[in-house]
């Protein structure tokens, strides 16, 4: 069965060290993807597409700067993508996800654990499922380098990415045979 993610339904926040003492939070927006489970609603395969252009902190010009060639330039590289590769259940809704994910260009693993929920009716009569996972990346990884030091030692920006994602899929219609 396919479920195809719900980019209104989908929260994609992530967190990075500032000046060695602060967090800098942001979000993204999920452009499209999809979930393929087997009968009994185990997923199979994942596949999302972010919008690297629409990184929000709420500070437009932090928000320009990660746009531009120093950190994701989003001219050359407008999509964060990520593929699984492997889903191996880990009991009561819970699975270990591995796949592969392209940010800038570059591609490198990338491991998480899920925790899935549902199915449920929506008010439309539509199947829904539902996600939720957190997970790390760093940055430097994908080619992401530019930094400050700092007068006191340290540097501007930390290496290391912190995400955390939910998100619903809807089951997608079958074809009917005419």
């Amino acid at each position: 069965m396919r479920w195809n993610l719900d980019p209104t339904h989908t929260s994609i926040e992530f967190a990075v060290r500032h000046m060695m003492i602060a967090q800098v939070k942001g979000t993204l927006n999920l452009k499209e993807g999809y979930v393929e489970t087997d009968e009994a609603g185990r997923p199979l395969k994942v596949e999302a597409r972010l919008e690297a252009r629409s990184i929000h902190t709420g500070v437009p010009d932090r928000d320009n700067h990660l746009r531009s060639p120093d950190f994701l330039d989003v001219e050359n590289f407008p999509e964060i993508l990520f593929r699984s590769e492997r889903i191996a259940p880990l009991g009561e809704g819970r699975y270990r996800v591995e796949g592969e994910v392209t940010l800038r260009g570059v591609t490198r693993p990338l491991a998480f654990e899920v925790e899935t929920f549902g199915p449920a009716k929506d008010p439309w009569g539509n199947q829904r499922v539902a996600a939720h996972f957190e997970g790390k990346l760093n940055r430097k990884d994908f080619g992401l380098t530019w930094n400050l030091a700092l007068e006191m030692g340290g540097v501007l920006v930390g290496d290391e990415v912190r995400f955390s994602v939910d998100t619903q899929a809807v089951k997608a219609e079958e074809a009917v045979a005419r």
